[in-house]
């Protein structure tokens, strides 16, 4: 046989190749084209597809995690993209018009839109809750430990049969609420002796590594079974005593007020001593809790960021004690700025300071300035309620960025109106850097800049400004919403 290949046999070969290396660059991640959309999308149970632009931001940040769950999810959930500059079509049908929209696909059918944390770490976490069946059947003891031994609570329903009207309530529960929590169920009746279940019943087992003697770690469901019902017995004891707060559950532990211990916790590597301090934050929750007051633990380097940008916590601050916040849910913050001591007596008098009334609130503020005489008038978070919220004034104010195009192209127009309202005694136009100052309640920036006049006598009420920032269409705005007529470089404006 020659070893000399064929000019078409190395033809092929090449091809194979550069189709195997073109698959490979791609990674995991499954692109997806307006032809191939449909029949590569009904390929796959369960699958999460990102539309994006290749120009949008949010996208590009988005990409690398996205990739890492793709590679992480590899045989149990596909992840793909569409990119819409060059699939219209798709992308219109499934009404994907700001970037990047995400959406869970089920046989190539939309199930939904996605939305779960956009980190690595979290999409994983989140579908792999969307694979299988909204409520497993559980067979055995066996089927049951290996379900409740689990990082997340567990629900499950213990029935009569397949035609028990409670189970066919129960599943329909299960199929609303799956993404958020995990369902099983069994006919078997034994399997919940041990928790005194010898009729048809629902049980929320708690996670075994946040097991305590303040608590107890399985909770019975006592009452009709309906989807309301059971969803309120779930939000009521699924996070118990003193949860672990993470990224993914956050949002739904802070819709109340809630004191949290960030500390060098880790239930994988260091179980004993993550619940070291729960154990004590759990003694003194047990004592406070029924006071309108939630209690969580959380990592602290999971959190870091955000405990640097909302109260200005070092990166060795603390040490390996626990850092205590109140975080309330009209976005009053609290710190505790005594050691926690391990007999928990510290954590005890910042609960009594802070009932009574007595704690000072935390506010992230650049310091007032020693001088502040010219026409826009430089607020900080320390110097708000005294420069905007002063009874007499009307105060138009701006929230920007330093680093802000957008802000730094207003700045002369701004400066402008502050110097032909300077004459007017009853109006102050100031400005406030609002990435380095917390931004009071009632004010809804969400990009810079943000300007809004908060008349005299009705501070409560500020109006946002949303039309042209040319001087002219500014002053008219102000005309229209102030108290008082204007003084314009000294005389009456006539606008």
């Amino acid at each position: 046989m020659s070893s000399v290949l064929s000019p078409l046999r190395t033809l092929t070969l090449l091809c194979v190749c550069a189709a195997a290396a073109a698959l490979s660059s791609r990674g995991d991640v499954l692109e997806l084209r307006d032809a191939e959309f449909d029949y590569l999308a009904a390929e796959h149970e369960t699958m999460l597809v990102t539309f994006y632009a290749p120009w949008c931001g949010h996208c590009k940040k988005l990409a690398p995690d996205f990739e890492k769950a793709a590679t992480r999810l590899k045989g149990t959930v596909q992840l793909a993209k569409v990119d819409c500059t060059a699939n219209a079509e798709t992308c219109v049908r499934f009404g994907a018009s700001v970037y990047p929209t995400l959406k869970i696909f089920r046989n190539g059918e939309d199930s939904g839109s996605y939305d779960g944390p956009r980190t690595a770490d979290g999409i994983v976490h989140y579908m792999k809750k969307q694979t299988g069946p909204n409520s497993v059947p559980l067979k055995n003891e066996e089927d049951l430990n290996a379900f409740t031994e689990n990082f997340d609570a567990s629900i499950v329903g213990f029935f009569s049969g397949p035609d028990s009207p409670r189970l066919a309530e129960f599943l329909k529960a299960a199929s609303i609420l799956r993404e958020q929590f995990r369902f099983a169920h069994t006919h078997i009746f034994s399997l919940g002796l041990p928790h005194g279940v010898d009729t048809e019943s629902v049980l929320l087992f708690r996670p075994p590594r946040l097991a305590s003697k303040f608590e107890e770690s399985v909770v019975r469901f006592s009452d009709h079974l309906t989807i309301g019902s059971l969803r309120r017995f779930i939000r009521d004891h699924i996070y118990g005593l003193c949860p672990h707060l993470t990224a993914e559950n956050k949002d739904r532990l802070r819709v109340r007020d809630l004191l949290t211990a960030y500390y060098d916790l880790d239930y994988i590597h260091n179980p004993r001593g993550s619940n070291y301090w729960r154990n004590r934050v759990m003694k003194v929750a047990s004592q406070y809790g029924s006071r309108g007051l939630s209690f969580a633990v959380a990592n602290k380097k999971d959190f870091l960021s955000e405990l640097e940008e909302d109260f200005g916590l070092g990166t060795s601050d603390g040490g390996g004690l626990p850092f205590i916040t109140i975080r309330t849910r009209l976005g009053h913050k609290y710190t505790m700025r005594e050691e926690f001591t391990k007999d928990g007596k510290s954590l005890e008098r910042f609960l009594e300071d802070y009932f009574a009334g007595r704690l000072k609130r935390y506010i992230k503020s650049e310091p007032i300035p020693e001088r502040n005489n010219a026409p826009v008038k430089v607020v900080v978070a320390e110097s708000f309620e005294d420069i905007v919220n002063d009874p007499e004034k009307d105060v138009l104010i701006e929230f920007y960025s330093p680093w802000c195009p957008h802000c730094k192209k207003l700045e002369p127009v701004y400066r402008d109106l502050a110097e032909k309202l300077y004459a007017d005694t009853n109006i102050i136009i100031a400005k406030m850097d609002a990435t380095a100052n917390d931004i009071p309640l009632g004010y809804d920036v969400q990009g810079y800049p943000t300007i809004y006049f908060v008349p005299a006598g009705q501070k409560d009420q500020p109006t946002r400004y949303e039309g042209s920032r040319e001087l002219k269409h500014i002053l008219r705005f102000i005309k229209r919403e102030a108290t008082r007529g204007l003084v314009l470089s000294g005389v009456k404006a006539e606008l």
